[in-house]
């Protein structure tokens, strides 16, 4: 297997809209955690406003709800990717508006595919239930927004060496459609 792609974000997301789908990364750079009440609040901010808010035109969404830190000097406690098509509703209006990537677990709905290769966006994909080994590769965290949501508040996390695959890429090619697709006919991906 191939050693993944480093990526330093936001600078290699140009490059990271090269890649195709099912392409290994190590992700290393800011991430902005997000999960349903964050985006509901993102979208109506938007609309409001007509611009994103929160300087995350050009950045990742992170479907993510870190737990407070633990003894020990680490920024967070764990922090795993959630369900990502629970986000699928918001999705295609942050990728018009300008998030460059979004990152959680599963698969996707067509309307995020479709933007994503509209837009040159790319959906990234994290192991789930491996949250506590995840924290890990968060070397700082702050709030940005929305403190009262407790773990679903905006947050600004700074990854180190993060494992992620490109899931659907800025083509619109979809690495978990695909595999659905060979998995029902008995072959293999290509």
């Amino acid at each position: 297997m191939p050693e993944p792609m480093a990526i330093t974000l936001p600078r290699d997301v140009g490059m990271m809209r090269g890649l195709p789908a099912g392409t290994a990364v190590s992700l290393s750079g800011p991430v902005f955690t997000a999960r349903d009440a964050t985006h509901a609040r993102l979208v109506a901010e938007l609309e409001r406003e007509g611009v994103l808010p929160h300087g995350l035109a050009g950045q990742v969404l992170f479907y993510a709800g870190p737990t407070p830190a633990r003894a020990g000097g680490r920024p967070v406690g764990a922090v795993g990717p959630t369900t990502s098509r629970r986000m699928d509703a918001w999705t295609p209006r942050l990728l018009s508006a300008g998030i460059a990537a979004t990152l959680g677990k599963g698969p996707r709905g067509d309307d995020v595919r479709r933007a994503c290769a509209e837009h040159g966006a790319v959906y990234l994909t994290a192991v789930g239930g491996a949250a506590a080994l995840l924290g890990q590769r968060v070397v700082s965290a702050e709030i940005v927004a929305y403190p009262e949501l407790g773990t679903e508040a905006l947050r600004r996390l700074e990854l180190l060496d993060f494992p992620a695959w490109i899931a659907i890429d800025a083509q619109g090619r979809d690495l978990f459609a695909e595999a659905r697709r060979a998995w029902s006919s008995g072959g293999a991906l290509r």
